[in-house]
């Protein structure tokens, strides 16, 4: 089962996620935690990596990619993995396509995880006060969803024409969410 996670920040993504991959004994592929293993690890695209975020800059969509691509190629991930937070840009997606076409292991579903606004600034206010994040205000929340909605959204239409997009209400229990979540994937593996 290969899957890509989509939804704004806030939607629940890394929770659910995680709930999918213990359940189908699959890892959870995200591309923070990738690219601080590659970096630790020293492989040779963790250390072209380590030189931007040395430099202070944005690791570029090649650098990602290629970790990426070496993450899926491991023995864990064979089964099938969920990427959660990549692919945010349209460019990314083009990318990720042509990399597991190369590969001939192509994506089966993306899921996006659909969630009021309204909701998700309440969501992220309450994380922020209850993990003590200061610098997460409502007008940094805003923020983050305005660059959302501008840069990842886009991808909602791009896995909608691949044919593989299904959308999963976001509100509601944990539970509820899941059910809705395993309900989408039934029939895929």
């Amino acid at each position: 089962m290969r899957i890509v996670f989509m939804g704004p920040p806030g939607a629940g993504k890394g929770t659910q996620a995680k709930i999918i991959c213990d359940k189908y004994g699959i890892p959870q592929i995200s591309t923070g935690e990738i690219l601080r293993a590659a970096v630790k690890n020293g492989t040779e695209m963790g250390k072209k990596a380590k030189e931007f975020m040395d430099a202070g800059k944005l690791v570029p969509d090649s650098v990602v990619i290629g970790i990426v691509k070496d993450r899926i190629k491991e023995k864990d991930a064979q089964p099938g993995y969920v990427l959660d937070g990549f692919p945010r840009t349209l460019e990314q997606a083009d990318a990720l396509k042509a990399m597991l076409a190369e590969i001939k292991t192509p994506l089966q579903i993306a899921l996006n995880l659909d969630v009021r606004d309204t909701l998700l600034v309440e969501r992220l206010l309450d994380r922020a006060k209850k993990e003590g994040r200061p610098d997460d205000t409502e007008p940094v929340i805003k923020q983050r969803l305005e660059t959302y909605h501008s840069q990842t959204s886009p991808l909602i239409n791009y896995y909608k024409k691949e044919g593989i997009l299904v959308e999963v209400a976001g509100e509601g229990t944990l539970e509820e969410v899941t059910g809705r979540i395993l309900g989408a994937l039934k029939g895929i593996g």
